[in-house]
């Protein structure tokens, strides 16, 4: 006679999985109530895996975590800062000119659409704005400018605040070296529990580190031959340009096709004619695309492909929780959910929907990812 165990009873399954959506639902909240705290920790907690390579290499050669982790710091927040104040001035010229570019873009598409009272209409929305000769319009697109440089400079102060404390944090994880990792293994009872953990927590450390450290310079590489073709081309603010890609290369396909929209939409006013314009949209998404086809799974390797549909699905959710920033860190969270799903077997099934691979090349050994 057979004893069904009372764990693996049909009602028990149904409330389990209940429990489980019920405490996903909790968490989401929290994170959304309490982002003001939570992002930063998960902030500094990214920006430390993407730095301990080098900090181990410094340590390698002699150099004391503490030591290291404070130079790396350090040049990491002065070089932000000093981009901060350099993409000021163009970033805020850019949001106080949009009102502008809106009404000529309309003008241009309808100039190509030859619909002459459309155009008509158009022209005299930018003389109003460049001339000031109806009162109440101009008086519209004064306090509209105020408005989006106020939301702009609020939201900067904001993140401002966010990186410092992640800073922080980056910098106590960094000095610290393994400590951290060691004490949170210390409350396991069993020694053996206390190794296998110690070890998965290595693993996924390692692994997560290398990749965000590895993305990171090909972002920021990117960032360099899009602000250098940009400038080829004689784009304005090529340099602002190239630091825009670097950052929204961090959302996989959407942040090309936001970059890509953004810079075909400023091309359209700087250039005369439609053909011309379209070059600019076209270099950028071009080395996007070379990059995000070829450059990335050549070096990062297949290991970490992520399926699109689970990214679209992260970068969204995380977006609707932390705004733009959430969104920026949804890829290297679930790139750090998957890598600890293949170190467990009962998450294997989930790490295995995560990934962009087909399900007959997924199989359970851990690969090497090759670091740039």
């Amino acid at each position: 006679m057979n004893v069904q165990s009372p764990l693996g009873h049909p009602e028990i399954t149904t409330i389990k999985r209940v429990l489980i959506g019920i405490f996903i639902v909790i968490i989401a909240q929290v994170l959304f109530v309490a982002q003001e705290v939570v992002m930063p920790m998960v902030l500094g907690l990214l920006i430390a895996l993407t730095l301990r390579p080098v900090v181990r290499f410094a340590e390698k050669r002699g150099i004391p975590a503490g030591v290291s982790a404070f130079m790396v710091i350090v040049c990491l927040a002065g070089g932000l800062g000093f981009g901060a104040y350099s993409m000021s001035g163009p970033i805020t010229d850019l949001i106080a000119s949009a009102p502008e570019t809106g009404v000529k873009i309309r003008a241009k598409f309808a100039e190509y659409r030859d619909e002459i009272e459309a155009v008509k209409e158009a022209s005299e929305q930018v003389e109003t704005l460049a001339q000031g000769t109806d009162a109440e319009e101009a008086q519209k697109v004064v306090v509209q400018q105020p408005a989006l440089l106020t939301a702009a400079a609020s939201n900067a102060f904001s993140s401002l605040t966010t990186f410092v404390v992640a800073l922080i944090l980056a910098l106590l994880l960094l000095s610290t070296g393994t400590l951290f990792y060691e004490k949170v293994v210390a409350i396991m009872p069993l020694l053996s529990e206390k190794k296998r953990a110690l070890r998965v927590i290595y693993d996924v450390e390692r692994q997560v580190s290398r990749y965000l450290f590895t993305i990171s310079l090909i972002n920021a590489g990117l960032g360099t031959a899009i602000g250098i073709g940009l400038w080829l081309y004689e784009m304005p603010n090529p340099v602002m340009w190239g630091c825009i890609a670097a950052v929204l290369n961090f959302l996989p396909f959407i942040g090309a096709w936001a970059g890509t929209a953004a810079v075909a939409a400023t091309a359209m006013v700087v250039y005369p004619t439609l053909g011309t314009a379209m070059v600019a949209p076209a270099i950028y998404f071009g080395l996007t695309a070379i990059e995000g086809n070829f450059l990335t799974p050549l070096i990062v390797g297949r290991r970490l492909e992520l399926n699109i549909v689970a990214v679209f699905l992260t970068v969204t959710v995380w977006g609707w929780l932390w705004g733009l920033l959430g969104a920026l860190m949804a890829v290297p969270i679930l790139v750090g959910i998957k890598v600890l799903c293949d170190n467990f077997e009962s998450m294997h099934a989930f790490g295995q929907f995560l990934s962009g691979r087909p399900a007959a090349e997924v199989h359970d050994g851990p690969d090497e990812i090759r670091p740039a």
